[in-house]
């Protein structure tokens, strides 16, 4: 979860460092550190807390004289945030310097071995095991020392290493976490993740898992696990370095949601043809959808959301029937996957590591495995059998908004192509979706233009201490993202129930004042979802409603409406959850949160 850099070229070494940080403190922001080769040693500085702390300390870079150096930007996972836990770690003599971005699981064991032999620690990090362990196997050769090392370590890293006998090289190597190499004109960089190096290169190479890259001034080199030269492709970036800027709004979750209406645009309208849809990248004949018999679906947080919604739609569009799994537990329930299942994975990032495994278990059962990702490039994007991409472009705020909305048109596009080729879904049925679909992305910006009412509401509610999400049907998956929401940026704790399950225990929460969001747009669960609402205002709930267009009688057992454009039963999640958005946003920035980093999470969860 954590974000590395480095850089070796022409240039300062610490600025661009901190320039690279500065792309990936979504990924953490506990504290930060550089490690900086001057011509003689490797000098360092670590702060606590934010980026800006480290670049004040270092004057932006300017008092660490370098051009070879690597940085960190973290989350902390072992070991509290403090300046002796931040990266870079070191080996006794400071001559090895190591940045990380996973977790080392066999540490415990690897650092009594290494104790036992005399090694002693400052720090209460997993990390800090391989800079003592790189040292305990270091012979003058570099390359033979991280190979080694790989053979011991166990668990996910990305790993940035600084040799001081070898001031000319950083060495970089990783397993199940994300790493990129950036090749420039004036130097070469890595990075967790390309907007890191977008200001100095677009020429970019994805590094595979147990890959090590070997970075000079003046070339890369590529070595597998054995020290063997391999070769491998670079690929140019073709998205602009102003997509991962603010471009004038406050914060980019506000940017982002702004985004909904193109990223909506961008995923929907290379997949319609003449009236049909058409996936190229998928590479999925009328033959193999036919076949599938079963679908598995798996996300983690708002992915999981979307695939919640989607089970609604594959079962009632195309017939098929559909389980919706949490990443992190697929693996551990032994699964069961039978011939003719296709699974499919949802990940913004591409990287995220319970997802990652689950496909990684899929595959290993045998099964077809479809991913549906963000990142071209990305670990699931290679691994998956079937690919479809949602074309967000960089989504830089921790809770994400455009990426869960591509999502859902990602799964809108594939529902009802599977339903059209299993014969499920008419000629004139499929016309009358897509007409609906087209719409969507002018009825999410009149949604987002009535911010200042939602806004005007949500200052109500910034001292709130609980508040409940309900719904049925595709409206509970509506409410499981909402209240995701307005938790993870506001810190007030939401719950989203099933509206029907209130009576089983949830309804001896409400009482005076409790705030209580009802999403009712399914017409025909409508009154059921009406008599819920009737159920909790009576016991002293205030009530805000998210309804369709025409559904006046709920202004008599709702205190709040807002009112969404009409479309079809099954789209009405890409509008329901545009004011939840909004409401979660204003609540938060009333509070006086830090919307883009709210605390203890990180964007891209590449970590178990």
């Amino acid at each position: 979860m954590c974000g590395i850099v480095g850089y070796i070229g022409e240039r300062p070494a610490a600025p661009v460092l901190l320039d690279g940080l500065s792309k990936l403190e979504y990924r953490g922001y506990d504290s930060a550190g550089m490690a900086v080769y001057d011509g003689e040693k490797i000098n360092f500085a670590k702060a606590t807390g934010r980026l800006k702390v480290l670049s004040e300390l270092t004057h932006d870079g300017e008092t660490m004289p370098g051009s070879a150096g690597i940085g960190h930007t973290r989350w902390a996972t072992h070991g509290a945030p403090t300046d002796s836990n931040a990266h870079p770690h070191f080996n006794k003599e400071r001559t090895i310097a190591v940045v990380h971005n996973g977790i080392i699981e066999n540490y415990v064991k690897l650092k009594k071995k290494l104790t036992d032999k005399g090694y002693e620690f400052c720090s209460e990090t997993d990390t800090e095991v391989v800079a003592h362990l790189l040292d305990y196997y270091y012979t003058g050769e570099p390359l033979e020392t991280v190979a080694k090392i790989m053979h011991r370590v166990e668990g996910s890293y990305a790993l940035g290493i600084i040799f001081m006998d070898h001031p000319d090289v950083i060495y970089s190597v990783r397993k199940d976490s994300p790493l990129i190499v950036g090749r420039g004109k004036d130097g070469n960089l890595i990075a967790s993740d390309v907007p890191a190096v977008l200001k100095y290169t677009r020429e970019v190479c994805f590094i595979e898992n147990e890959e090590i890259a070997k970075l000079s001034r003046d070339g890369i080199e590529f070595f597998n696990v054995d020290g063997d030269l391999i070769e491998k492709d670079f690929k140019t970036i073709e998205w602009d370095i102003n997509a991962a800027e603010k471009g004038g709004y406050e914060h980019f979750m506000l940017k982002e949601m702004y985004e909904q209406p193109k990223t909506v645009r961008d995923t929907m309208n290379p997949r319609i043809k003449d009236g049909q849809i058409i996936i190229d990248e998928l590479g999925m004949t009328e033959e193999e959808i036919r076949a599938i018999r079963k679908i598995h679906i798996i996300a983690c947080g708002s992915a999981y959301h979307t695939g919640v919604t989607s089970k609604y739609i594959f079962e009632g569009l195309a017939r098929i029937p559909v389980e919706v799994d949490v990443a992190s537990e697929f693996r551990y329930r032994n699964p069961i996957l039978e011939e003719g299942a296709l699974v499919i994975i949802i990940s913004q990032s591409g990287e995220t590591a319970d997802s990652l495994a689950a496909l990684r278990e899929a595959k290993a059962q045998g099964v077809t495995t479809l991913g549906i990702v963000n990142v071209v490039g990305s670990s699931i994007a290679r691994e998956a059998d079937k690919i479809m991409y949602t074309w967000a472009g960089p989504e830089i705020a921790v809770a994400t908004t455009k990426a869960y909305s591509a999502q859902l048109i990602a799964q809108y596009l594939l529902a009802m192509k599977f339903a059209q080729v299993k014969g499920r879904l008419s000629e004139d049925g499929l016309s009358e979706m897509l007409r609906d679909l087209k719409r969507l992305p002018d009825q999410i910006e009149l949604l987002l233009n009535n911010k200042g009412r939602i806004q005007k509401f949500a200052n109500r509610y910034i001292a709130a201490k609980d508040v409940f999400f309900i719904g049925r049907g595709i409206d509970y998956a509506i409410s499981l993202e909402g209240s995701l929401k307005l938790k993870e940026i506001s810190y007030i704790h939401s719950e989203a129930y099933a509206a029907g399950e209130l009576k089983h225990g949830t309804i001896s929460l409400i009482e005076d004042g409790t705030l209580v969001a009802a999403v009712a747009t399914q017409d025909e669960l409508f009154k059921k979802t009406v008599s819920n609402i009737v159920e909790v205002r009576t016991r002293g709930a205030f009530v805000m409603a998210v309804t369709n267009e025409g559904n006046t009688e709920i202004e008599k057992n709702a205190d709040y409406v807002i009112y969404i454009p009409q479309t079809n039963k099954y789209f009405t999640n890409s509008l329901a959850i545009i004011p939840l958005q909004l409401f979660s946003y204003y609540v938060s920035v009333g509070k006086g949160c830090d919307v883009d980093k709210p605390r203890n999470l990180a964007k891209s969860v590449t970590v178990e």
